[in-house]
């Protein structure tokens, strides 16, 4: 069916996976993800992407969505997944955002010129990323493959194999009780929609990566 989307326009391949309200939804309406799906344009890859990445451009997908924030409003965020990840991406965020669940912000990790430090610093949520691991530069990143997602780095650090915690200005979050305002927490609505969509969440690891969930538990 996936290959059948790739080939639909962005609008109604939005609506085949979600049956979410379109952009131009009428005055009055509530607030819905309004998601739209195209391909990935390169100024959006940037420095994220270049020759040798496991995946090529052409199969990856940016993905433009609202989100909430932290001050109670609703933001239009950008992300960039593999053309397989779209649908459960899509479900998982879908979640969230009907659990008013706040996202600090969400942009496309070329904005970072693909720096994961710099992302987390700014508390970046994002996907699509060809890099090494974070702590681990021996081994690349499941975000390299477009199927792994890191939510609000501050709110959810990830403590490498060394024990550093990253960002290092999130420290304080790794008490999780009682949890924070965008913390991810076991059973809440969006680690339920990892779940439900097959996915795995770092946060049960040990040590923990509370900001990512990938497809494949890497």
């Amino acid at each position: 069916m996936l290959s059948a989307l790739r080939r639909t326009a962005p609008a109604l391949v939005l609506g085949l996976l979600s049956g979410l309200l379109p952009l131009g939804a009428a005055a009055g309406e509530q607030p819905r993800l309004a998601a739209t799906v195209s391909e990935a344009p390169p100024a959006l890859l940037g420095a994220a992407h270049r020759p040798g990445c496991p995946v090529p451009a052409e199969r990856l997908r940016l993905i433009t969505m609202n989100h909430w924030g932290f001050d109670g409003r609703v933001h239009r965020g950008e992300m960039i997944v593999h053309e397989d990840a779209v649908r459960p991406v899509l479900r998982i965020f879908g979640a969230a955002f009907d659990d008013r669940f706040p996202i600090r912000r969400m942009r496309a990790m070329s904005h970072y010129d693909g720096d994961d430090r710099r992302a987390m610093a700014d508390d970046n949520t994002s996907a699509y990323n060809c890099r090494r691991v974070t702590g681990d530069e021996e081994h690349l990143s499941r975000h390299s493959y477009g199927d792994a997602v890191d939510v609000n780095p501050r709110e959810n650090p990830y403590v490498d194999r060394s024990g550093a915690v990253h960002p290092p200005s999130a420290r304080a979050a790794l008490d999780r009780e009682p949890p924070a305002e965008g913390m991810l927490v076991a059973g809440d609505a969006v680690t339920t929609a990892i779940e439900e969509a097959g996915w795995e969440w770092g946060g049960a690891w040990s040590p923990p990566d509370y900001q990512h969930f990938s497809s494949d538990g890497t």
